[in-house]
């Protein structure tokens, strides 16, 4: 029975697979390159969508707060809300070459590693703080749906946070 529903499960997940797939052709899909070229992945991908494009754009991590620390030094990276605002200020300038704003964001996906500052604890609260400098302000209200995730670690090392997005735009 364990099997069946499996088997189920896979069929429905390829039949939305394949819905989703036929609303654009291949070629209409466009994909921005990011700064490293040996990069096995884009940077952010669109996909067009009769009226509307799709931009599912990479995990960003946070830019060194300190980059004249060795790699090695825990306070290289910063704390957890240096960290948010480094990803999403990284996040902003993706949005800006697709020609978008936060705005057009409808769904995040926020990874957080614990804090050995906090004894391993995520520190919630001051992600929090920084993302709701960018999102529901009244210069931008748009919220995006999101799921925060605590992660065993990230591959920057001294990472705390990494984020992706989902954004949409009229075409």
């Amino acid at each position: 029975m364990r099997n069946l529903r499996v088997f189920v499960a896979g069929v429905v997940a390829a039949s939305a697979m394949v819905c989703f797939v036929s609303g654009a052709d291949a070629a209409d899909v466009t994909r921005l390159a990011g700064d490293n070229p040996k990069s096995p992945i884009a940077q952010a991908v669109a996909v067009p969508m009769g009226t509307f494009t799709l931009y599912f754009i990479s995990g960003t991590p946070a830019g060194p707060a300190h980059p004249d620390l060795p790699r090695t030094d825990p306070n290289r990276m910063g704390d957890t809300p240096t960290q948010t605002r480094s990803s999403l200020d990284r996040l902003g300038q993706s949005l800006t070459q697709l020609g978008l704003g936060y705005g057009d964001v409808v769904m995040a996906h926020v990874f957080l590693a614990g804090d050995p500052a906090k004894g391993g604890d995520i520190d919630f609260a001051g992600m929090n703080a920084e993302w709701s400098k960018k999102f529901g302000t009244p210069q931008q209200p748009n919220k995006p749906a999101r799921s925060t995730v605590k992660v065993a670690g990230l591959a920057t090392p001294g990472g705390l946070v990494e984020i992706e997005f989902i954004a949409v735009k009229k075409n």
